[in-house]
């Protein structure tokens, strides 16, 4: 009964350099090479991603398959896939518009191998020029597009000249703003709904009759703008998708990043390549060489200092600025107290045995309790936690000459739920030691190579860059420690059970064959204590909670059905073997509504 995770569909193979043709300088000769009508990096790709267009025109136009080699509005066909400059030009736009599933927009275009950016829902429509990209997404958002207060865009987006997709809010949007009426529900539709495709040309090519789509809205669209159509509708939803041929907007009410809707990923790389006739440029060997000159340029002759967790975030960050300044960066690993069994001695072991590094050990476990002593709010604990790794950070780096920098291996979620990134109303979901936490004062300048990547993409960099495989694998460990797994105040005897009870959860899931296939497994500490009955004796004494769930990216996440003899047994042993525990409990919440951790 092991819970396999589905492997992220791929989005083709990377495209060679167009060189050009022998023949194209003799007049008798001058024909289309057969490489610019078929490129051979043009394959069939693999679970969900779309298949090339075809040579026919579809409702959007134009023949797909010289996407891959012609650079739009220059007739050129030499491209070099990769790089970040390049990646721009051929990158999507997301208008954030207060949904938290934005960044599972980005998360799907970027599988699909076509760099995204999320910018503000009020971004001009300068700002888009100059960045010149491929194709903009309007998010979703809690807001109606009839109150006063409810987040609007620039009107001069929708005369760019460029393709468009709508997405809940947004499509209601694009309807509201070119002419059409939106209405609001009788009753919320939310969760999951047959959708019927009326039209399968280009945005639902390659797709069945009808699939499951995923629905969240309490408005709908009633009256198409002049030039619409409608392509798909559900039961309750006369337009649950619309599009005009002739500029190339598309609208869904549904909601298709979210793994809930069947083909939602096969959907997005249709409008990717499809309509937006994008090349498949981003990957991660470009982002590691643009990094590694980018770091080289901003660092200069001084000394850098890293914050080394031992996770697989900060350990890439480590690796990638090493490989760009060499012995410039002076790792420091910190043990603050806050960590599992027998981690300080492990990363050693990894970073000075195995890579190679520089490591200078810090044993701050007293500086940091004293400073939780008596905290119990989680946002405090947070805040505390961040503003004192800075200050150890400062006093070492005083030690060492010329040091101007502070890595940090912060990725794109820990930024999305600390703070919105880009002034949109995206809710704060819970401040990250490393961005929302940090003190306003500090001597150091933060360098953060991986702040726009997501988990997956930085575990690709790690192999790249040649890191040990249990670095790459491990599971993502919370900034703040194990003070964010103790509910209530933190305390050395309630850190040593959470140690104890974890290490025997973690223990029989890597036995169980489930380490590598989950995204995070381990136990809680709650602040409450029950009754309980050991040796014919009464008990009374603190609740472990098991968390175990699956996920692709940590934006969302379910909770993984572990075998009930596998229950059994962690439970079996944490009651017996931690002294302090009387009861065993297991989260069976997905993310949202809640999130991974409990605080």
């Amino acid at each position: 009964m092991k819970k396999k995770l589905k492997k992220r569909p791929q989005g083709g193979k990377k495209i060679k350099k167009a060189t050009k043709p022998k023949t194209a300088t003799k007049p008798k000769t001058a024909t289309k090479p057969k490489t610019a009508t078929k490129p051979k990096t043009v394959v069939k790709p693999k679970a969900e991603a779309a298949r090339p267009p075809s040579r026919s025109r579809g409702r959007f136009g134009g023949p797909g398959r010289n996407w891959g080699m012609k650079r739009r509005g220059r007739g050129k066909k030499e491209f070099r896939p990769g790089t970040v400059a390049n990646s721009l030009k051929n990158a999507v736009l997301i208008l954030d518009f207060g949904s938290q599933y934005t960044q599972l927009i980005a998360r799907r275009i970027r599988e699909n191998k076509v760099y995204s950016r999320i910018v503000p829902h009020g971004i001009s429509v300068e700002e888009i020029k100059k960045i010149g990209p491929r194709g903009l997404v309007l998010s979703g958002g809690p807001a109606s597009v009839y109150d006063d207060k409810s987040p609007k865009c620039d009107k001069g987006i929708f005369k760019l000249g460029i393709p468009i997709l709508g997405i809940c809010y947004g499509q209601q949007l694009m309807a509201h703003v070119l002419g059409g009426r939106v209405k609001r529900t009788r009753e919320r539709e939310y969760g999951r709904q047959e959708l019927f495709i009326d039209d399968h040309a280009d945005f639902f090519n390659g797709l069945p009759g009808n699939i499951t789509s995923w629905m969240s809205h309490g408005d709908y669209v009633i009256k198409l703008p002049k030039g619409f159509q409608g392509i798909a509708h559900t039961l309750s939803t006369p337009f649950a998708a619309f599009c005009s041929k002739d500029r190339k907007f598309i609208g869904v009410q549904f909601h298709p990043e979210v793994a809930h809707t069947a083909r939602g990923s096969h959907i997005v790389s249709n409008f990717l390549y499809r309509v937006c006739r994008c090349r498949p440029s981003w990957e991660m060997g470009a982002f590691i060489r643009d990094a590694v000159a980018h770091i080289r340029e901003t660092v200069g002759k001084d000394n850098v200092v890293c914050g080394l967790s031992g996770g697989v975030d900060s350990s890439v960050a480590a690796a990638l600025v090493h490989k760009a300044v060499g012995r410039q960066l002076r790792s420091i690993f910190v043990d603050n107290g806050l960590l599992r069994n027998k981690e300080p001695e492990e990363i050693k072991s990894i970073f000075r045995g195995l890579m190679h590094m520089s490591l200078d050990f810090v044993d701050a476990r007293k500086r940091f309790l004293k400073r939780l002593s008596g905290v119990t709010d989680p946002e405090k604990k947070r805040r505390a936690i961040g503003e004192e790794f800075i200050r150890v950070f400062e006093e070492e780096a005083k030690k060492i000459r010329r040091v101007r920098h502070l890595v940090q291996g912060t990725l794109y979620p820990d930024v999305i739920e600390s703070v919105s990134a880009t002034g949109s109303p995206s809710a704060k979901i819970k401040t990250h030691h490393n961005v929302g936490g940090l003190p306003q004062r500090m001597d150091l300048k933060l360098l953060e190579p991986l702040r726009e990547l997501f988990k997956d993409e930085v575990r690709e960099i790690a192999k790249q860059l040649g890191l040990p495989q249990d670095i790459i694998m491990r599971q993502p460990f919370p900034g703040p420690g194990l003070a964010v797994r103790i509910i209530g105040e933190i305390t050395p005897e309630r850190l040593e059970i959470l140690r104890q009870a974890d290490e025997i959860f973690v223990a029989e899931i890597r036995k169980a064959g489930l380490y590598e296939e989950v995204w995070q497994s381990f136990a809680v500490l709650l602040c409450i204590k029950s009754v309980g009955v050991m040796g014919d004796e009464r008990t009374y004494e603190y609740v472990a909670a098991l968390r175990c769930v699956s996920s692709s990216d940590g934006m969302t996440a379910d909770w993984v059905r572990l075998p009930p003899e596998l229950l059994t047994k962690v439970s079996s042993r944490i009651i017996n073997e931690v002294k302090g525990v009387n009861r065993v409990v297991y989260d069976v919440s997905s993310k949202p509504p809640s999130t991974i951790e409990w605080e």
